[in-house]
């Protein structure tokens, strides 16, 4: 089963967020955050599949507080709108998206241990969720824009996080892949011979080899630290 419910934020605003239910009882929930392209059929595909392996999971829908009922696909044109959004909602005064993410871990959490998983934009948005946020027990980052610029690798996670990187991407280069790893020896990062955005099937990136890997690495993480 699937909806869309609505969310308020410690400050009050409201985001809509796309939910799916396990059949049963969920055996924790997954926080699935966007790319720059929205809460698109990509992205609740994304959540569709956790709730199939047994989780709650759920998309807040990050560009809200700068444009709602943001849906896009991967053309040229898409791509520049998303990055003009995404600079919209990085320009915001703190904390916010992050709150909108919290509102979300917050309601994740009356299902048990609530895990963080995120793509290009949100791989980014769910490293900071590690480490700013409350309640979060794991989380799952890919091929995350500027996690490993100097200043988001000073940041120090409290939970368990995977990292997966395509070494052929050629917006985060392998040397700042190698240093983040070098800086955070305790997460476990995992890099495949594919390119930025290889677990999206819509795009020219995808590798399903590689997607499959990483998402069976994924599921076996939230499996432990979740379960």
């Amino acid at each position: 089963m699937h909806e869309f419910i609505d969310l308020k934020a410690a400050d009050g605003f409201v985001c809509t967020s796309y939910v799916a239910h396990p059949e049963g009882v969920a055996r924790g929930a997954v926080v699935v955050l966007q790319e720059i392209f929205g809460v698109n059929s990509h992205i609740r595909n994304v959540v569709d599949g956790y709730a199939a392996a047994g989780y709650m999971a759920m998309a807040p829908a990050a560009f809200q507080r700068v444009k709602a009922d943001v849906e896009m696909g991967y053309t040229p044109d898409d791509m520049a709108a998303g990055f003009a959004l995404k600079k919209a909602v990085e320009e915001l005064p703190a904390p916010g998206v992050m709150a909108d993410i919290q509102a979300a871990v917050d309601h994740a959490a009356q299902f048990g241990k609530v895990g963080v998983v995120g793509y290009c934009w949100g791989g980014l948005l769910t490293w900071r969720s590690a480490c700013l946020l409350k309640g979060v027990s794991a989380a799952v980052a890919y091929y995350g824009g500027g996690v490993t610029t100097e200043a988001e690798s000073a940041r120090t996670p409290k939970c368990p996080v995977m990292a997966h990187f395509g070494e052929l991407d050629t917006h985060i280069p392998m040397v700042g892949v190698n240093a983040f790893k070098a800086a955070h020896p305790d997460v476990q990062v995992q890099v495949y011979a594919a390119n930025h955005g290889f677990n999206c099937d819509q795009r020219g990136a995808f590798d399903a080899a590689a997607a499959r890997v990483a998402y069976s690495r994924s599921l076996r993480f939230f499996d432990q630290y979740l379960g």
